[in-house]
């Protein structure tokens, strides 16, 4: 069994691996493979067999795997965890290539709600997918430059003097651009794709590429308790979801055990790959259908189901305290957080809390409660909406973190061990 340092670093080695949504579920099916897990497509019959293992992908950056048990579907139902592969950032623009007194710059738009900031005098590169037209032929390739070759350089403090007290504005359309090189003969971002990918320039059709940074995750503090990387929101939860899924308790369990990562949901979820779409009721749809359940027995079973809606929660930082509800701190390395929100921001209720909090006990881990201030916006998860259209019981729940949507997120190590601990015991 993994310690938990080995298993923040493996979880480092999980994002590191994952610089956007593609990569993300590539480095997922990856890891479902070893351990006998087989593609579907939705394109094709799907033919379940008992105890099988599956997964099955939309559009390569939503994933969905699950384990085929051998309990009553109707009277059972799903165990489900449902997190999001997607981070906030800086998308690459369709025409990017942008020329300013001899300095060559990439036009980038705002994806989510980044903490623009974080993003400046950062070591930055590109990562994405890039399809091309080979002959009639279209593919998908993924593309992870390695070499930091984008920056977005802050203004002297001497030229923006009151920065310290009135913080870092950017104008979104005329202060982002990443600076790329001086030369007026640099190559256009295409001709860098093609040379990266080893093809002709002229077969590349379109892509989707953001800005990632190229530090590599690291762990942290005295006892190295703490870890950093980009995309612990919300890549942290994909990580624990997998490895409770791919645990011997869950492969040898008799439920019918499911993982759902989509895709878009700092952005709402309202596409045909997000957790707002129709991915998930179509595979549960599916699974039901070729196992022969009639209509009946699969509502049955959605009624009989529960789902963890998995996202990071916001740690306590002793700096700013007035940031928080005061008797609803949680605080990094003292378990996973239940999140709770009057007006449905976030699905738990007080049964699906309290079901939750079984799972705690009956996994030996602690757990904090977590509710935002009043007077503060409340974010959300793909929680209410996946428990909306499907009826099914849900909880959200995450760990602690500080900076999320920062370029460089941090967490603590314990609260991965322990997340993952109370999922594995949830999926046994």
């Amino acid at each position: 069994m993994l310690t938990a340092q080995q298993h923040a670093q493996a979880l480092l080695q999980y994002i590191d691996a994952s610089p956007s949504p593609w990569h993300a579920v590539h480095t997922s099916k990856e890891i479902l493979d070893n351990k006998g897990f087989s593609e579907l497509l939705e394109g094709d019959t799907w033919a379940l067999q008992p105890n099988g293992r599956y997964y099955v992908k939309r559009d390569d950056s939503s994933i969905i795997a699950f384990t085929v048990g051998s309990n009553n579907l109707a009277q059972e139902g799903f165990r489900l965890i449902g997190a999001h592969t997607d981070s906030p950032g800086l998308r690459v623009k369709p025409k990017p290539d942008q020329q300013q007194s001899g300095i060559n710059r990439l036009a980038v738009e705002i994806y989510g709600s980044p903490l623009l900031a974080t993003f400046t005098d950062r070591d930055l590169s590109l990562a994405g997918r890039v399809h091309i037209n080979q002959n009639g032929t279209l593919l998908s390739k993924l593309v992870h430059f390695k070499k930091p070759f984008l920056r977005l350089p802050n203004l002297a403090i001497h030229m923006n003097p009151q920065v310290n007290t009135d913080g870092l504005k950017l104008n979104k359309q005329t202060e982002l651009p990443l600076l790329l090189s001086l030369d007026d003969e640099q190559p256009a971002l295409v001709e860098l794709l093609a040379t990266e990918l080893g093809i002709n320039s002229n077969t590349i059709s379109a892509w989707e590429l953001h800005a990632v940074d190229t530090q590599a995750g690291s762990l942290y503090g005295l006892n190295d308790e703490f870890y950093a990387n980009s995309q612990l929101d919300n890549l942290a939860s994909c990580h624990a979801g997998l490895n409770a899924l791919i645990s011997d308790a869950s492969l040898h369990s008799k439920q019918f055990n499911i993982c759902a990562f989509f895709d878009h949901e700092e952005i709402g979820s309202n596409s045909h790959k997000g957790a707002d779409g129709s991915f998930l009721p179509d595979v549960l749809e599916r699974i039901a259908s070729s196992l022969s359940l009639s209509t009946e027995d699969y509502k049955r079973a959605l009624s009989n189901s529960f789902m963890i809606s998995a996202d990071m929660a916001h740690a306590y930082q002793p700096n700013f305290p007035n940031a928080y509800e005061p008797e609803h701190k949680v605080f990094v390395n003292q378990g996973p957080v239940i999140k709770v929100n009057a007006n449905i921001r976030y699905a738990s209720n007080s049964a699906s809390q309290s079901r939750f909090i079984h799972l705690c006990e009956q996994a030996k881990v602690a757990y904090q409660q977590y509710s935002h201030r009043t007077d503060l916006g409340c974010g959300s998860t793909i929680g209410p909406m996946t428990s909306a259209q499907l009826g099914i019981q849900t909880v959200d729940v995450g760990c602690p973190m500080w900076a999320m949507h920062s370029i460089r997120e941090s967490a603590g190590v314990a609260d991965h061990h322990d997340i993952t601990h109370v999922f594995t015991q949830f999926f046994s």
